[in-house]
């Protein structure tokens, strides 16, 4: 069996691109995840190769270095939490959670993604909660203050705060924009 880590793998979607990529190249997938395939035997670099350049077609890209495995790996367990899962509690210790699922430092992962990414971990949570605000906004099927709710703030005054800070617009704005669905950023290029 090879493990196979891949970056910009951020939805279900994303999952069965890969497995198709992998069968189109005659690769038995066993197990897909966000972020990593599992396929059985050994890979030929040749073989490696054609999936290198197929997975790139698509918008992938199959690491090989353990940072990037690691700095992949830190935004999967954070795109996972916020976008694929229930409810956030206020308290989430990003920190704990983090470290525990990657069995890591935190103080070291910290450190890797901010020189890797030019920003800090904390930044980019923010990041991919505005991202999901947005795209719980255009559903246009909550109220702020169930997605304020939803995503673990504790009033829908810090939502607007960090909204604004982060985007120039405050949540109603984005709103009423018409340009809402155009504002949007695909989570892989956060």
């Amino acid at each position: 069996m090879t493990e196979l880590f891949i970056k910009n793998m951020v939805c279900n979607r994303c999952s069965m691109v890969v497995r198709q990529e992998l069968l189109n190249i005659g690769l038995e997938p066993i197990a897909i995840e966000l972020g990593m395939a599992s396929v059985a035997g050994e890979i030929s670099p040749a073989l490696r190769k054609k999936l290198v350049n197929n997975l790139a077609v698509v918008g992938f890209e199959l690491l090989d270095n353990a940072k990037s495995k690691l700095l992949d790996q830190i935004k999967t367990v954070i795109i996972q939490r916020i976008h694929h899962s229930g409810p956030l509690e206020m308290t989430v210790n990003w920190s704990q959670l983090i470290s525990s699922e990657l069995n890591h430092e935190y103080k070291y992962l910290s450190s890797l993604f901010s020189s890797v990414e030019g920003m800090t971990i904390a930044h980019y949570i923010i990041l991919q909660k505005i991202e999901r605000v947005k795209e719980l906004l255009s559903y246009q099927e909550r109220s702020l203050t169930e997605i304020a709710y939803q995503l673990g703030y504790s009033s829908v005054q810090h939502l607007s705060l960090q909204f604004k800070k982060t985007t120039g617009q405050t949540p109603s704005q984005y709103a009423s924009s018409e340009m809402m669905k155009e504002q949007r950023n695909p989570l892989d290029s956060i």
